[in-house]
């Protein structure tokens, strides 16, 4: 039987035997249909999760246990915004792979120039839902959109697809890795994060798609630390 996980704030879980948190009590009962005996695991977004049974309309704690699908390096994407729904596939699919945390920016070159208060929101709930089906012991957060300027760290690479410097692979893990929308960063966006201390470097010989490079840059950092494949 799947063993269904959910995150939780941390005062919903407190002691060894509470109410089923209201967050997750239509889903529990309603769609899933869990009953008294069977299991869930809770997380309260810390890095432990805590295994429960449900009896007689409250979960008693089994286990809690520390979360082993979480990530030791820290990778934070800092993504320009894109066309549609392309966002929801970024945060979706980097937050499985392993992801830290989103910081969304404006570039130069985005048609998208802001993300309204409820698409936050959305974005949010997807990181969550990510996190929980692929196991993870945290929730990404998302951070609303800033300036390129703001976000120009020396410890990140600025993925460039034109670059013919260094490719992703043969660098050090960064902390962050920013990424351009559809049309790619202007030559002055990559010259000022040059002047700032970042590293220029870039995929591969091939185009990708905006919304793919996040997961594929993800993986191939954690890969290199040993916290993917």
């Amino acid at each position: 039987m799947t063993l269904h996980r959910f995150f939780v704030t941390p005062d919903a879980m407190d002691g060894e035997r509470f109410p089923l948190p209201v967050a997750v009590e239509r889903q529990v009962r309603s769609v899933l249909r869990l009953g008294d005996g069977d299991r869930l695991v809770l997380l309260p977004g810390d890095g432990t999760e805590a295994l429960c049974r449900l009896e007689g309309g409250a979960c008693v704690v089994v286990e809690r246990r520390p979360v082993t699908g979480e990530p030791r390096h820290r990778l934070s994407v800092v993504q320009a915004l894109l066309k549609g729904d392309a966002l929801e596939d970024v945060v979706r699919h980097a937050t499985e792979v392993g992801v830290a945390d989103f910081r969304l920016v404006v570039t130069e070159r985005c048609v998208a120039r802001e993300v309204s208060p409820a698409r936050l929101e959305r974005l949010r709930a997807i990181a969550r839902e990510a996190a929980e089906q692929s196991e993870r012991g945290i929730v990404p957060p998302v951070q609303a959109p800033v300036a390129l300027r703001d976000v120009l760290d020396p410890g990140s690479v600025l993925l460039y697809e034109r670059n013919e410097g260094p490719r992703l692979a043969g660098l050090d893990a960064p902390r962050g890795v920013v990424i351009g929308p559809e049309g790619g960063f202007s030559r002055a966006e990559v010259v000022a994060a040059a002047n700032a201390g970042m590293t220029i470097a870039g995929l591969g010989p091939r185009i990708l798609r905006a919304q793919t490079v996040a997961v594929a840059a993800a993986a191939v950092i954690l890969s290199g630390t040993g916290d993917f494949a």
